[in-house]
């Protein structure tokens, strides 16, 4: 799994250093490991900028700007919180130098070992928050991805992480030029 991250993580990497896209992630379930499979590739700082743990649903409202009225409403593992922590995370990490060509990307969810506040271990949610790249003729995008995991909680984190690289590789391949 891991040499396979690798190869997700180095092919995305090298897309963006070719655009002159820069990555910056908002990690909540995670706990770092998003940033980790990145900074594992050599020349990772040529793309990715940071990463924001925000394990706390305070935190994810205090730090990210994420809105506290849907935390307290639905907690922290709902789409639309990943969809605001990726484009919380863009705004965080963004200077003028990136043109805002950021892709903000999210993790939220129970790793377990049991369900919290009535949602099952396994539960996830990805959010992705794309620039428009006017070198490659594709507009905006901000969406969240569910997923339904199994196995032990580094499983779940794990898996979490090969899930993020795989969507994001996907969808940055589809959009070659």
């Amino acid at each position: 799994m891991q040499a396979y991250c690798d190869d997700q993580a180095a092919a995305i990497l090298e897309w963006c250093r070719e655009r002159d896209v820069k990555i910056a992630c908002a990690e909540s379930l995670t706990g770092g490991l998003l940033a980790d499979a990145f900074v594992r590739i050599p020349g990772a700082s040529q793309v990715l900028l940071g990463s924001a743990v925000t394990y706390d649903i305070h935190a994810k409202a205090s730090v990210l700007g994420v809105n506290a009225e849907l935390l307290r409403r639905e907690g922290a593992v709902h789409p639309q919180v990943a969809i605001e922590m990726a484009q919380r995370t863009v705004q965080l990490f963004s200077q003028s130098e990136y043109r805002s060509w950021i892709i903000g990307l999210s993790t939220t969810g129970v790793a377990g070992p049991g369900p919290d506040g009535g949602k099952p271990a396994g539960l996830v949610y990805i959010g992705v928050s794309f620039p428009k790249i006017p070198t490659i003729s594709m507009e905006s995008s901000n969406y969240a991805v569910e997923l339904n995991l199994q196995g032990s909680r580094e499983v779940i984190r794990h898996k979490t992480i090969g899930c993020v690289l795989e969507n994001l590789r996907e969808f940055s391949g589809s959009s070659q030029e």
